[in-house]
Order: structure tokens, then C-alpha cells, then sequence
């Protein structure tokens, strides 16, 4: 069989996930032979689509034998799904849920299938560190994912499955990378409100978003320095080059390891097309909290100490 050529959509390049699922994917491409293209979108869908579109229709160059890509709007892309299986290219989404791989199962000969992390666990997990943070109650700033964005509506989800209901939650917005959470928090610290409001923690819903808060509650000047000096960051992905080191550094107070999904689809996928055998519809990445929740222990309001970890 002639080398395979693999395309990888990601939804941006500044994300420490998505910086990993690039490397992770290079990684397994090359041990594998196969010829692997990484494609940022910029965390716009309509450009992610054109570019998918442009590698199904493309004549020119070595054929495409199939597509993983992250979705960046709250849309899988069935149409764009159904170009590509009616090319016969395979197609894996990764971090999504996704109802229309079925039809694509079943109507084309092609291997279609998802690879996700377990969003609604992640968020379970993140209520449970907040849990053991803030046992007696207390202020959350949550940053969250954007509004039309799944995988931030299922981690919300899971977290207010399992934090106390005497924590308050505050939510703000940003695009899953450190620069805008710094300019969404830095935009929210700017308002009269906050400046009345208490916050006990700020749980991110990754790592990156994490850092980007965490730096602008570091640049506040003044009277409000002080208030905020001892504040801790929880955030999500846990990769051991970043949100882990962190961690240790006590730059983040916890964090949930998620493994790469793309290393595992490129895996998946050359194995599905070499043997003809169509993978299972989902496979489903189970987070872990790190450190574990045994190991975290509650902030002290008192003094507004905090242990992240036990030693």
C-alpha cells in the first residue's frame, strides 16, 4: 500500500492541548509512515470548514486518505463529513460527541468515527476539587469555554454535578487560550462589580485559560493587590510539559490530565485502513485529577492561606 496521508484540523496554535495534539500526532504519524498535515483554523469554524473542504476537493499533490479534526463552533460538520465519505476519505472527529456518524457508518465504506475526552467527567472532577478546596463554601470564578462550544457546556455541566451548593459560581468567557482569558478577566477585574465582589478560587476549564486568568489578577496595582495575593487557579488538561509542571511550581493549585485524542485516532485510523476493520463508533479518554483529590487539601480563609497538596 502507498504511504498515507493523514490531514489534522486543530482549532488554534496557542492552546497548550492543542500545541500537544499537534506533537502527540506527529509523534504516532511518523512511527506509523504516515504523511501527516496539521492545519490550524485560527478558532474560526467558517475558515476551519473552507480548509477542510479545500483537502476533500484537492487534485493536486497525493490523495488524502483521511481527515481528523477538532471541531471549533458547536457544529461536527455532517455536510463537510459527507464530501469527504463520498471522497472516501476517513474521517475522525476528536473531542466530540456526534450523532451523524452512525449514518456515515452505515451509508459509505469509509472508516468514520469519534474520539473524545469525557467533557462531563472532566467537570465532575473540577466540582470535586473545588469541593475539597472550599468544603465549607465559598466564591468561584469559573472560565469557561465559549458559549456554543459542547465541550464547555458538558464541563460546566459536570461541575455543578458535583461542587457544594454553597459555592457560588461566576462565569466569564474566553477562547480556550491564555490571551483572551487574560483579556476577559482583566476586563471583568476592571468593573465596579468585581471590585465588591468576593472570589475564593478561579477554576479554568483548561490549563491555558488557567495561566491567562492567573496573570491578570498578578498585575492588579493598588489597594486590591493584597485582596487578591493569595488567590489560587484550578484549570484542565494536566499535559506533563505544561499544566503538571505548573502544578508542582504552584502556579496552579490542581489541574485534570486528559491524554492527547489525535495520537489516538492516528493510530486508530492507519490501523482501520490497513485492515479493512471499522473501529468502535466512540472511544471515550477518561480524565484523572491531578494531583488526586485525596491529596488537596481546603483553603484557610481565615488567613487566606492555601495548600494546594498535601506532602
Amino acid at each position: 500500500m502507498a504511504e498515507l496521508r493523514f490531514a489534522l484540523s486543530l482549532t488554534n496554535a496557542d492552546n497548550d492541548y492543542q500545541i500537544e495534539q499537534a506533537r502527540s500526532a506527529k509523534h504516532a504519524a511518523k512511527r506509523l509512515g504516515v504523511d501527516l498535515e496539521v492545519i490550524q483554523a485560527d478558532n474560526d469554524v467558517i475558515t476551519q470548514s473552507q480548509q477542510l473542504l479545500r483537502t476533500i476537493q484537492s487534485r493536486s499533490g497525493p490523495r488524502c486518505h483521511a481527515i481528523l479534526f477538532e471541531p471549533v463552533g458547536g457544529t461536527a460538520m455532517v455536510q463537510v463529513a459527507r464530501a469527504a465519505a463520498t471522497a472516501g476519505i476517513g474521517w475522525a472527529v476528536l473531542n466530540r460527541n456526534v450523532e451523524y456518524l452512525a449514518e456515515i457508518r452505515a451509508a459509505f465504506r469509509v472508516p468514520a468515527f469519534s474520539v473524545t475526552s469525557d467533557h462531563k467527567e472532566i467537570g465532575r472532577i473540577q466540582g470535586q476539587q473545588i469541593a475539597r478546596f472550599l468544603p465549607i463554601g465559598g466564591s468561584v470564578l469559573s472560565v469557561q469555554g465559549p458559549s456554543e462550544s459542547l465541550a464547555a457546556k458538558q464541563r460546566a455541566s459536570g461541575m455543578l454535578e458535583t461542587m457544594p451548593a454553597d459555592v457560588q459560581v461566576k462565569i466569564t468567557r474566553a477562547a480556550w487560550t491564555e490571551a483572551s482569558a487574560y483579556q476577559v478577566v482583566s476586563s471583568w477585574l476592571r468593573l465596579p462589580t468585581s471590585q465588591r465582589c468576593r472570589v475564593d478560587l478561579v477554576a479554568a476549564q483548561d490549563d491555558s485559560m488557567a495561566m491567562g486568568a492567573r496573570r491578570a489578577f498578578q498585575e492588579i496595582t493598588g489597594e486590591s493587590q493584597e485582596r487578591w495575593s493569595s488567590l489560587q487557579f484550578l484549570g484542565c488538561d494536566g499535559l506533563p510539559n505544561s499544566g503538571q509542571v505548573w502544578v508542582r511550581k504552584r502556579r496552579l493549585a490542581a489541574t485534570i490530565y486528559i491524554p492527547p485524542s489525535a495520537e489516538i485516532a492516528v493510530h486508530m485510523m492507519a490501523n482501520a485502513i490497513q485492515t479493512g476493520a471499522m473501529p468502535p463508533e466512540q472511544t471515550l479518554i477518561a480524565p484523572v485529577s491531578y494531583p488526586t483529590l485525596e491529596a488537596l487539601t481546603p483553603l484557610s480563609f481565615g488567613a487566606r492561606t492555601f495548600s494546594a497538596h498535601s506532602d
